[in-house]
């Protein structure tokens, strides 16, 4: 699974490719990245319905791409 390259959006074609293990998965990265920082969700997980074909975060019905963007920011804190 690559990472985005910058931000994207919550209408990005591949968005559509995320399955719900590879969302838990991104999910559990979140939890142990974000720990150290502060950044918990207890009760975060994948919901339904999905909108369109995509897969929605539980933690205010996000996006996954609200997901996707702050590990990307998560990751790129860590590296410096």
């Amino acid at each position: 699974m690559n990472a985005p390259v910058g931000p994207i959006g919550p209408h990005d074609k591949i968005l559509r490719t995320y399955t719900e293990p590879e969302v838990t998965a991104l999910l559990r990265e979140l939890h142990e990245r974000g720990r150290p920082l502060g950044l918990q969700w207890g009760s975060i997980t994948v919901s339904e319905p999905t909108i369109d074909g995509r897969l929605l975060v539980d933690f205010g019905d996000a996006p996954v791409s609200t997901l996707l963007n702050l590990l990307t920011l998560l990751r790129e804190q860590a590296r410096q």
